[in-house]
């Protein structure tokens, strides 16, 4: 309520100054009743608006040419939403004097830009620029307004193709529903629905709670939505929620006041950020994510990426103006648990007016948010921007009409294969009042292709599920692209695998051999099907063998291709994490070609990482090397795919 109130006070601090500021001398009328009506009208903008707005009607009644009285009765219509009304008052003020205050061509123009009135819009812009002004601030406004009349009314003639779909009735109700997130498998969908309340009902008051509901999809539908649970929904609101790819996690935000309601949640500004994690089926109790991602300030709208390890939000202020203005930031997760200092996103994202709504697809590369300080249909636009190969975000695209429309448009979700989005609208034909509908998504503005690894962790002997540590590492970079793990009681995880690229990926667990498996997505062709495969972990013991299967050597030759060097950097940190291990390094090769050769080449490939190993600081009496040739196949050498599989490089625990 106190923020209502600060901007209801910055609104009518701005109108009178600015009116006192613009206005000569003297009036533009001589009727004395008419000066007296317009004078009393403001002593009551504060107190009672529609006293006001009566107030200058008798003004205006007693003298039509009244220029001021039907200025401010503009001003007042439009602060109370009353847009159309509003544009009637400023055009006859430009009837009866069309060079009295410049700037009112500015104030009709956005309330017609608001109202998709583009032609219009265009023109009143038009002739507040060619007053030369001396307000640069809303010069620059101007002139970008003038643009998005241009593109708004270009985009038109040139609709793309827009054929929502509902959602249905499993997740859709007579209430509304909104802001959805959606796991990379596509097999659980979250989302918020406002509850209405009867009077009464609410321990604090409220007319609606707003509560989180999913839904899991069961032979290709979705079941009936139901609530969360008690764990994360409140008697207070919980808002703009975010389901990690694995849906193992969840971002979301609440918000505290001043009578420390917050169920609980203590805040550090109006709204935060919170997070729980998934445990089996059920979600452990939130926690507030904390500084200094949480600030005085309010956060909210949390996207987390991927990659497992960065979060994008949205952190606002009320302006001087009374108006909200937020930017986009981005925080990493340090190993600590915490989240890094956050970053506010460069001026190909942000701009000096308003952005929300950002959601990072899980290709990791493409940015989807709302902005309404860019070229576009008027309002909050939607738009897109991709992550460049030097890691700046590119220029951002709007998404066109009619996605976007001369109304505020956010929330955009696009699933992980890029071919449906899902959105929140009111429009007619709904099931409730704001419903969820999906659209395909125009080739302009999809995602990168992408694929992923799903499975379940478990203990080799007893089949027993575990949680483990996954971590993908780009090949050709040697960079970690994304950090996670499985469900700590069902085992389950879900890796998100960006195509035309090769990576290397990782399970570990302290007490057990890590497992490695390569990813070569730079050919493929096909991403309709998602890698399945579960990982049995083995524990340490005498006489276990791993492969090592992003050991990379050159055709008939034993030097180590710098691919190699992620797993060979994993290597060392288990040998220095279990510092009373000894193995021994083999080198293999499938039955092709001279056996003497084959014997010698596998022999030099394992003393090449027993040499790395050395290098690196571990001791050789840890080390022992051996080359096997093929007298050790794991596959008959019948296949190309079969010989693959023989060529390879291990190593086996023969001391604890």
């Amino acid at each position: 309520m106190k923020r209502l109130a600060l901007t209801c006070l910055l609104f009518i601090a701005t109108l009178l100054n600015g009116f006192v500021q613009a206005q000569p001398t003297s009036y533009s009328t001589k009727n004395n009743k008419a000066i007296k009506h317009y004078e009393e009208s403001q002593k009551f903008i504060a107190l009672n608006q529609q006293k006001s707005v009566d107030m200058l009607n008798s003004a205006i009644e007693k003298d039509y040419n009244f220029i001021e009285a039907h200025a401010l009765l503009a001003e007042l219509l439009a602060y109370n939403g009353k847009f159309d009304k509003a544009i009637e008052q400023y055009n006859i003020t430009f009837s009866i004097n069309p060079n009295f205050y410049q700037n009112n061509y500015f104030f009709a123009g956005r309330l017609e830009l608001k109202l998709g009135k583009y032609k219009e819009a265009k023109e009143h812009f038009e002739k507040y620029i060619s007053a030369r002004s001396v307000n640069h601030k809303m010069d620059d406004e101007a002139n970008l307004y003038i643009k998005s009349c241009d593109f708004a009314i270009e985009s038109m003639a040139h609709a793309l193709p827009f054929n929502p779909l509902n959602i249905g009735p499993e997740i859709n109700t007579s209430e509304d529903e909104y802001f959805p997130t959606i796991t990379a498998d596509d097999q659980m969908f979250l989302f918020t629905r406002k509850l209405s309340l009867p009077a009464g009902a609410s321990p604090y008051g409220l007319p609606y709670q707003e509560d989180f509901f999913y839904s899991t999809k069961q032979n290709g539908k979705w079941t009936t939505a139901r609530g969360i649970g008690n764990n994360i929904n409140t008697p207070l609101n919980e808002g703009a929620p975010s389901l990690s790819a694995d849906g193992n996690y969840l971002f979301f935000v609440a918000c505290s006041d001043d009578n420390n309601y917050g169920a609980g949640r203590q805040g550090f500004g109006s709204c935060d950020i919170f997070v729980s994690r998934k445990m089996g089926d059920k979600w452990v109790n939130p926690h507030n994510i904390g500084s200094p991602v949480n600030t005085r300030a309010w956060e909210t709208q949390p996207s987390f990426s991927s990659d497992g390890k960065t979060l994008y939000f949205v952190r606002g202020i009320i302006n001087e103006q009374g108006h909200k203005q937020g930017d986009i930031y981005m925080a990493q997760l340090k190993a600590d648990g915490k989240f890094s200092h956050p970053v506010r996103l460069g001026k190909n994202i942000n701009t000096p007016f308003h952005e929300e709504s950002v959601f990072i697809h899980p290709d990791n590369q493409t940015l989807y948010f709302s902005s309404n300080g860019r070229v576009g249909m008027g309002g909050l636009d939607i738009y897109m921007s991709k992550r460049g190969a030097d890691g700046q975000w590119g220029e951002a695209v709007n998404l066109g009409y009619p996605i976007n429309t001369f109304n505020d448009e956010n929330s955009l979700l696009v699933d992980s294969k890029g071919k449906l989005a899902y959105f929140a609208s009111n429009r007619a034909g709904g099931i409730g009042g704001l419903d969820i509908y999906t659209l395909e998504v125009d080739s302009k503005f999809k995602p990168e292709n992408m694929t992923y690894l799903k499975g379940k962790v478990y203990d080799s002997k007893t089949k027993k599920p575990l949680n483990a540590s996954f971590e993908l590492i780009e090949l050709d970079s040697g960079k970690t692209v994304m950090q996670s793990e499985s469900n700590q009681l069902t085992g389950e995880f879900l890796v998100c695998l960006p195509t035309n690229k090769n990576y290397a990926l990782n399970v570990s667990k302290a007490g057990y051999l890590f497992y490695s498996e390569n990813f070569s997505l730079k050919e493929t062709k096909d991403i309709s099907k998602p890698f399945m495969m579960d990982v049995p972990l083995q524990p340490i013991d005498t006489g276990v063998t791993v492969q090592l299967k992003n050991i990379f050597f050159e055709t008939n030759k034993f030097d180590l291709k710098p691919e190699s060097k992620a797993e060979l950097q994993k290597l060392i940190s288990f040998l220095n994490l279990n510092s009373t291990l000894k193995i021994e390094l083999s080198g293999h090769t499938d039955n092709t070609g001279d056996k003497k050769f084959n014997t010698t080449l596998s022999h030099n490939r394992a003393k090449s990482v027993y040499d790395y190993l050395i290098a690196n600081g571990i001791a050789t009496d840890r080390l022992l090397y051996k080359g096997y040739g093929d007298t050790k196949p794991v596959a008959p050498n019948d296949t190309p795919e079969n010989k693959q599989k023989n060529r390879r490089t291990e190593f086996k625990v023969i001391g604890k």
